[in-house]
């Protein structure tokens, strides 16, 4: 039995139809072999729209629907819905992209415009008439989510699902959740208390009844699929007994040994067992054995041992894997700075009294190296001129990095106004390119350290910065009056660009998530499906994603939670069934596939000789089915006769 096939055109205003010929394509697929019905209508995918397409299949009997309008990204579920209303099945309706492949490209040129529509639409005809209805397939589901990274980010997506009632596995790689927040003084344009509104939060994940929390942990391994993920934790040895350890802190106050703090940013030492800050999350020390006396030297020390009064040490305590069963994982693997060492011309990691802006922020910080009070580090006096450079790194793509980091303006801001807080004879200098304050109450954040504080912005980039005579000379240029500027400074702050986290690139290969160029995570659509990976069952948060500020992190944290609870509404997932199948009567069986297949989708069936696609996992791709030497792989509603037949119709001429 032939298919009856119903073409709908739509004009989307003037996006398409005033590039298009709208009626004449409509006109020309009424005669096209297979085609039943043909039509166009201003804007199909409005209810007008959709109810013409309802009506016309059950007027005309079809039994397969193309929609020549836009991407299919943004309305094949429309369509699909409207077709399975009116009894089509929603795998034979098809979407021809005739906006962004044809009137967008073609402006200017109306017959070639019109003719490409026309046989962009006739090639999905050919699909259409070999296209088979097919059934979502159904995956149980684990109604528990897991959590990488201890960020705010990591703590708002936690602490919302596990609010609406589901188990949460959060994971956190340093011996303590807080991230980069725990680390700032103040946050912009509030001036509100870091600590004091990330502290709460902090507290309310470690005590819920629904939050199983790792930290010092790293995600070793993920199998599985949406629904039913397998993930093997890393629980680091910290030589600590941490059920037993009550965090007295005795054995951190006699420990001899000492190393830089990465919490302080290099600026003050820590004890080789140590916490990283007083409001840790848990409070509980680890043993750095990197900087241990007792493992450097063949135990040559062991006094955390002897003091500790409920015998919690353990120097033969290794790494632990924990397997962990989850349904849904969120990444909100944070940020770092780019590293100070790439900036040669600013002196970075030559002076010491030019710094980072976190090196900064735990300068003004009460419980920082230096008790909160602005101290130069080269030798601990006050600094009464300081100069701030923004996009350092950033927005330079000859030498460094070509986007914008974002949240660099404002926190700068901030550094300077907090600055002429605690020294009020001093001056701040911020040199700028363009100030940026794309956020609720930022540009009134700016003008306030412009006009109260005194703090005075310099429009123009910084060609040098080198130390003479005890300052560090800063050579500029203002570019709004064209002068050359000199300042002999006695400090200088860097605003580093902001950085993926180094180890999201390997954990993100671990979970088979695409990642940007830059190694930041991509989402599936930047408008449409923002905290959503290509990969089901992942989804984003917070800086892993992009560089963002704390309330749009928070924000995409609980968008992304949203999404998990929305998933686990429903005892089973239903996933696209446009997935690979093997024909196991010409199979080979030389598992080519299982090599190439990114899914792990493949599997051989070591007794029948034949390779079988588990199709909760597939994400029809398509790599097994182009390494195929035996043609026996082949795509559901795509296979080689349908290519064969689109391209065909694409070159009828």
């Amino acid at each position: 039995m032939e298919k009856r096939i119903g073409v709908f055109v739509c004009h989307c205003g003037t996006n398409i139809a005033g590039v298009v010929d709208v009626k004449r394509v409509a006109g020309e697929l009424a005669g096209y072999p297979g085609v039943a019905y043909s039509t166009d209508y201003t804007y199909m995918c409005s209810d007008p729209g959709q109810n013409l397409v309802k009506d016309a299949i059950k007027k005309h009997k079809l039994d397969s629907v193309i929609v020549a309008a836009c991407s299919p990204t943004l309305h094949e579920v429309t369509f699909r819905n409207a077709g399975r209303a009116a009894g089509v099945n929603p795998y034979e309706v098809e979407i021809a992209n005739i906006l962004e492949q044809c009137s967008w490209v073609h402006q200017g040129d109306k017959e070639a415009a019109t003719v490409k529509a026309v046989r962009i639409i006739k090639t999905m005809v050919q699909k259409a008439i070999l296209d088979e209805p097919l059934e979502p397939i159904a995956v149980p589901m684990t109604h528990r989510a897991l959590v990488v990274g201890g960020g705010i980010a990591g703590i708002q997506a936690a602490l919302d699902i596990a609010n609406a009632g589901h188990e949460v596995v959060l994971v956190e790689k340093d011996p303590s959740i807080g991230g980069h927040m725990a680390q700032l003084s103040e946050t912009f344009p509030t001036l509100d208390c870091s600590q004091c509104i990330m502290t709460p939060k902090m507290v309310e994940v470690a005590q819920h009844p629904n939050i199983t929390l790792h930290t010092y942990s790293e995600v070793d391994d993920v199998s599985g699929y949406v629904g039913s993920f397998r993930v093997k934790i890393r629980k680091k040895a910290s030589y600590v007994d941490r059920d037993k350890c009550t965090g007295c802190g005795i054995c951190v106050e006699k420990c001899p040994a000492k190393t830089p703090s990465e919490f302080d940013e290099g600026l003050a030492m820590r004890k080789a067992i140590y916490t990283p800050f007083p409001q840790a999350v848990p409070n509980k020390p680890v043993l750095d054995a990197a900087h241990c006396t007792y493992f450097l030297k063949d135990g040559k020390c062991g006094i955390c041992a002897k003091v500790c009064p409920l015998d919690c040490l353990d120097y033969e305590q290794e790494d632990e894997i924990i397997e962990e069963e989850v349904g849904a994982i969120v990444v909100a693997t944070g940020y770092d700075l780019y590293p100070i060492a790439n900036i040669g011309e600013y002196g970075g990691g030559k002076y010491p009294d030019v710094i980072t802006s976190l090196q900064f922020e735990r300068m003004l910080s009460a419980s920082g190296p230096t008790g909160g009070e602005v101290r130069r580090p080269s030798d601990g006096e006050e600094p009464k001129e300081i100069v701030f450079l923004t996009c350092v790194g950033s927005r330079d793509p000859e030498n460094h990095l070509p986007y914008c980091s974002k949240v660099c303006c404002m926190y700068l801001t901030k550094h300077a106004m907090l600055y002429k807080h605690k020294v009020h004879d001093g001056q701040a200098y911020v040199f700028y390119m363009d100030v940026r304050t794309g956020g609720k109450g930022y540009e009134e954040f700016y003008t306030r350290a412009a006009e109260e504080d005194d703090v005075l912005y310099i429009r123009g980039k910084v060609s040098k910065v080198f130390e003479e005579d005890g300052k560090v000379m800063v050579w500029g240029v203002d570019t709004l009056v064209g002068e050359k500027i000199e300042i002999a400074a006695d400090m200088v702050v860097l605003g580093l660009a902001t950085v993926p986290n180094p180890a999201a690139k390997a954990l993100a290969n671990k979970l088979k998530i695409h990642t940007d160029e830059w190694g930041f995570l991509s989402e599936a659509h930047p408008k449409l499906r923002p905290v959503e990976s290509l990969a089901p069952g992942f989804y984003l948060a917070g800086a892993a994603q992009g560089p963002k500020d704390i309330p749009e992190s928070v924000s995409q944290a609980s968008g992304a939670a949203s999404k998990v609870c929305s998933l686990f509404a429903e005892k089973e997932y239903h996933r696209e069934p446009v997935v690979a199948w093997i024909d196991e009567d010409s199979c080979a069986g030389c598992r080519i596939c299982i090599s190439v297949c990114p899914y792990d989708a493949a599997e051989f069936d070591e007794e029948e000789g034949v390779a079988r696609i588990q199709e909760a996992i597939c994400e029809g791709c398509g790599a097994c089915i182009a390494a195929c030497p035996s043609g026996s792989a082949s795509q559901k509603n795509l296979t080689d006769d349908q290519i064969y037949r689109m391209v065909s119709a694409a070159l009828e001429d």
